[in-house]
Formats: C-alpha cells, structure tokens, sequence
C-alpha cells in the first residue's frame, strides 16, 4: 500500500469521525434515525471490519430456516448476510421506516452477486406497527437501532406481539454509534417489555444481548 493511500484511509476515518462527534451532538436535541446518504458508509467495507455480520449473525442466534426480522436494515449492511444464514428454507423480513433505505437496499439485490437471494423481502414500515401476525416469527435483530427509535417501549412491545412464545430479541450495540447505550440499560429496558436476559456476548465498545420473549407474556426483572 502506498503511502498516499495510507494517508487517505487516516484522513477518510478523521472524516468520519468527526462526522459521528458533530452527528451525536446534533442528535441530542433533534431525535432522528440515521440519514440515508450515509447508508453507504453504514453499508461499507469499513464498517464490516468493525461489526463483522459472521459475529452479529453467531451471538444473535441466527440459524438455518429461521424466520428473522431485520429492524432497521437500513442500506443492508447484514441482510444478505442474515439470508444466506437462515438459508432456503428460512425468511428475512427487511423492514426500514425510511424509502431511501430501501431503495438502496433494492440497488443492493440487484446486484449479480445477490440475485440468488430469493428469501428477502423488503418492507417499509415503522417499528410501531409491523405488518406481521401476532407470534409469527423466531427472532429480531437490530443494529444500532434501538435507541435511534423515540417510544423504545412501544417498538419492544410490538416486536414481543410479533415473536413466537421463546422467540429472540438481539440488540447489538457499538460505541462509535451516535445512539450508543450500555448493555445494561438495553437489558433493562427489554425487561421491562416482558424479554428475558438469555446472553450477552461481546465487551464495552461492542456486544450483542440476546433475550427471549417470556411464554407467560410478564415482564421480569
């Protein structure tokens, strides 16, 4: 690698960076989900390299033939990832409140390398009302979404409406993000919900917590 090049990726991760610093302050006082025009770099090379999906899909509990929802899929970082996971006989349910997400995500299945992927389907919603019938899924994930959402509460509840009995919630989290919370407030709040602590894997910077919808519907702290 050349030099000039070393250069460029430093200046290019200082661009971010501070792009990130002046994104969380902005995002203190006017609450809103990521902007699609960054949905290149959150579906990037680079953040690959931090959040590897093979690690997101283990510590999820991801497996073959699942029916899993993608919360927040954004431009698809993990999605394709999650499809050839879950495999034939499994479902990915990509759902994004915003239409330019999904659009980039359509561009990104178009793609030759993704047209074998026939177990994605893409769906515009808000996480406050999913178009799913009640207990109808294995498990949800969300990426550094949870708490870009304003009525967490309310999206946990719907997410738990739309679970099977022992159904899996995983939230994964990374402190670069502008929305970051700790593992134990994200536990915390899941709780509340009616989730029950099943694991937690990962360190400060970067863990995924792992819940089960209780069968009895009660909250347990």
């Amino acid at each position: 690698m050349t030099a000039l090049k070393v250069a460029l990726k430093v200046l290019n991760s200082f661009r971010l960076l501070l792009f990130l610093i002046v994104f969380r302050i902005v995002s203190r006082f006017w609450h809103f989900p990521a902007p699609a025009f960054i949905g290149r770099f959150l579906d990037s090379d680079l953040r690959r390299r931090l959040q590897p999906p093979d690690k997101v899909i283990k510590r999820s509990g991801i497996k073959q033939g699942m029916t899993v929802l993608d919360l927040g899929c954004g431009s698809g970082a993990f999605t394709t990832f999650v499809a050839r996971a879950v495999g034939e006989q499994g479902k990915v349910y990509a759902v994004d409140i915003q239409p330019a997400m999904i659009r980039q995500l359509e561009c990104k299945l178009a793609r030759p390398e993704n047209q074998d992927l026939t177990n994605i389907e893409l769906i515009q919603a808000s996480a406050y009302h999913l178009p799913f019938e009640e207990n109808s899924l294995d498990l949800a994930y969300l990426v550094t979404v949870l708490h870009e959402i304003p009525d967490r509460g309310r999206a946990l509840r719907e997410i738990k409406r739309v679970l099977k009995a022992g159904g899996i919630l995983a939230v994964t989290e990374f402190l670069p993000d502008t929305d970051y919370s700790l593992a134990s407030t994200v536990i915390k709040r899941c709780q509340r919900e009616g989730f029950v602590l099943e694991d937690r894997q990962g360190n400060l910077w970067n863990y995924t917590v792992r819940l089960k919808k209780a069968s009895s519907g009660i909250a347990t702290t």
